[in-house]
């Protein structure tokens, strides 16, 4: 759980860095994806989702 909770920690400190170094691209890219279909948001975060276990997979093996 501890683990976890450090991850969730980190991925907010990454997102609240982006926010504050590039606000206009940040907006600029969220226009994008509301601009995509259900199906590539899924495709895409899916994708994600398999490149991200598979990093961990890497680094805790």
């Amino acid at each position: 759980m501890q683990d976890f909770l450090a991850a969730l920690a980190l991925v907010l400190v990454i997102e609240g860095l982006l926010y504050a170094a590039a606000p206009d691209a940040l907006r600029r890219a969220m226009a994008v994806i509301l601009t995509q279909t259900p199906g590539a948001m899924r495709v895409a975060g899916l994708s994600a989702a398999v490149v991200g276990l598979f990093l961990l997979w890497l680094i805790r093996g």
